[in-house]
């Protein structure tokens, strides 16, 4: 069943962001704390999921706003993940910005993750016609 949260674009705090991200083990994220509040700082935009104040998942995109929207973060609290959090996440921010075409994420290939995203409405990109690459700087 969907989980009851409140969704807001009002900025999370930078603890209970580490303690998200954390929770998922996003270490990448977590080594830098000022390298992710800028981070946070600069995204296009920001949604945090609550419930009874807690911060429960978050999402984030990148983008202008215009012509491309690119979905950065999505985390949701592990003793929270499948309840519906992180589609409401997603359906909220794909609904403030209902003009932009390219709406557009990497993600693992996890069977998991993947099934998520389809079930979320999104396709793969050879579906489409279309190729995703990606540069690594190592």
């Amino acid at each position: 069943t969907d989980a009851m949260v409140t969704l807001t674009d009002q900025k999370p705090t930078m603890p209970e962001v580490l303690a998200l991200y954390k929770s998922v083990r996003w270490s990448m994220y977590t080594r830098d704390p000022a390298r992710l509040e800028r981070a946070l700082t600069h995204s296009l935009m920001v949604l945090g999921a609550y419930e009874c104040k807690q911060l429960v998942g978050l999402i984030r995109a990148v983008g202008d706003g215009e012509t491309i929207l690119f979905i950065q973060d999505l985390l949701v609290l592990p003793e929270y993940q499948r309840r519906g959090i992180g589609k409401q996440l997603i359906e909220a921010l794909l609904a403030r910005f209902p003009e932009v075409r390219q709406r557009v994420l990497l993600t693992d290939d996890d069977p998991k993750t993947r099934n998520f995203y389809k079930a979320a409405g999104f396709v793969e990109s050879q579906q489409v016609g279309v190729i995703a690459f990606y540069h690594d700087q190592h």
